[in-house]
């Protein structure tokens, strides 16, 4: 018999993180990271990181990464091309890192059970400001790489996540986690990494309405 096998959708971000360290001491194996990037940049949207950086993160962790580049025209098709994939692979359920975005839930849940896979969403509905501070309190170290020009501070860019930073986000009215899009993070050590990951600032260049780090290992 085929023993049963789940997968982490992951962007290297701290809800990521968080997510497979909740599943981790739940005595929830993850087999597989699966990560969708963006194919003309080879980064993650919105965090900015190199897919080549994820996959250094998925070393660390010990963790096969499945890698899949997109578009935005072709991402639905290639996100559930990766749903059977995982069938294929004997994967029965994936997680994500949502947190209060139910459209954002709802538009992955109904893919991914139509697909005929278990749907976990181990830090769903529960309090941001609770959440990134047990990502910190837990000894992940996480690096801001993107920040929305509108509401954070350009100082926060390229910072350490710390309970600081977390207490300047509550004194400036934006989420505790960022879940709207205020800022995005990379991890690059703790305790589910087998190394940690030798973090250093590059360029920093502005997109519309954000300003974005280069992360350089």
């Amino acid at each position: 018999m085929v023993a049963e096998q789940s997968a982490l959708s992951f962007s290297g971000g701290k809800d990521s993180i968080l997510a497979l360290d909740r599943l981790t001491r739940a005595g929830k194996q993850i087999n597989y990271l699966i990560t969708m990037y963006d194919a003309a940049t080879e980064r993650v949207r919105f965090h900015g990181v190199p897919i080549t950086h994820i996959q250094a993160q998925a070393d660390a962790l010990g963790i096969p990464l499945l890698r899949y580049p997109t578009t935005p025209e072709n991402f639905e098709s290639v996100f559930l091309q990766s749903l059977q994939d995982l069938r294929q692979l004997n994967v029965t359920g994936i997680a994500f890192g949502n947190i209060h975005l139910a459209d954002v839930r709802t538009w992955y849940e109904e893919r991914t059970t139509e697909a005929r896979l278990t749907h976990l969403e181990p830090l769903w509905n529960e309090d941001p400001a609770k959440l990134v501070r047990e990502c910190i309190a837990r000894g992940y170290r996480a690096t801001l790489t993107c920040i929305e020009v509108a509401r954070a501070k350009a100082a926060w860019l390229g910072a350490t996540l710390t309970e600081q930073l977390v207490d300047e986000f509550e004194q400036g009215g934006i989420d505790p986690c960022g879940e709207r899009g205020e800022y995005h993070t990379f991890v690059s050590a703790g305790p589910l990494f087998a190394h940690p990951l030798p973090v250093r600032l590059g360029n920093k260049k502005t997109m519309t309405g954000f300003q974005l780090v280069d992360i350089l290992l």
